[in-house]
């Protein structure tokens, strides 16, 4: 790597998390797929594998910290909690803000992979981040950087409940507000074999409540079923009023 794109990286650092890296090689690695070194063998000596465990340790370690020092709650709640802020989803759409997209090295099988994959690197991407930090700046800095990017998304997910179990959730909405139980149905099938997508919708009684995608048929059942909360809340939110 030429020092022109290095200097790519140190400003990234430098703009987006507000420092330099004593070594900028985490940094890079953090950001280096698997794929790319695999195709780049003579120039790329390691991914960002290593890292994401490491980082993947602490954001749990800070967010348990946080949540244990912050909120009076049960076990089996704040794991839930947890489990909400540091899922694919959350550390994806985290990584996405930061904007480190175009410096991260894939193969270019990779480049055009599924968007399902894709974000799942961007989410791994942004826990190899965290470890590159608590590595080359401690573990000071990566819980502030958590606490920025993270620990900020739990207000609002409190607010509209996406820390409990979709379907479990709808179920219960829908039997205070209908007295009935969700039915799902599969709508449509898209793709090849390998990479399936399925379209579901979940009906209270005959009405549609939701509708849903996923690479899965229970994955497609998720999406409807939030869909389906979303409706709900809105009528709690009237009832409130």
């Amino acid at each position: 790597m030429n020092p022109t794109q290095i200097e790519e990286y140190q400003s990234f650092a430098r703009e987006k998390l507000g420092f330099e890296f004593h070594d900028i090689d985490l940094l890079i690695t953090a950001l280096t797929h698997r794929s790319y070194v695999n195709e780049h063998k003579a120039s790329a000596k390691a991914h960002n594998e290593r890292l994401e465990f490491l980082g993947d340790a602490v954001l749990e370690l800070v967010s348990s910290d946080f949540l244990y020092r912050n909120y009076d709650e049960p076990e089996g709640i704040m794991t839930a909690w947890r489990s909400a802020l540091v899922r694919t989803e959350s550390i994806g759409a985290a990584g996405e803000e930061l904007g480190y997209e175009p410096l991260v090295r894939l193969s270019k099988g990779e480049k055009h992979g599924s968007s399902r994959a894709h974000a799942v690197i961007l989410a791994d991407c942004f826990e190899a981040v965290i470890g590159a930090i608590y590595l080359d700046q401690g573990y000071d800095v990566a819980r502030d950087f958590i606490a920025k990017h993270i620990l900020v998304k739990l207000d609002q997910i409190l607010r509209d409940g996406s820390w409990r179990d979709p379907k479990s959730y709808l179920q219960e909405l829908a039997q205070h507000y209908d007295g009935s139980t969700p039915q799902y149905k599969v709508l449509g099938e898209d793709g090849p074999d390998h990479d399936k997508t399925f379209t579901v919708g979940v009906y209270v009684g005959k009405q549609l409540k939701g509708q849903g995608s996923g690479h899965s048929k229970q994955e497609a059942e998720g999406a409807a079923a939030a869909e389906g909360v979303k409706l709900y809340r809105k009528m709690q939110d009237k009832d409130k009023k």
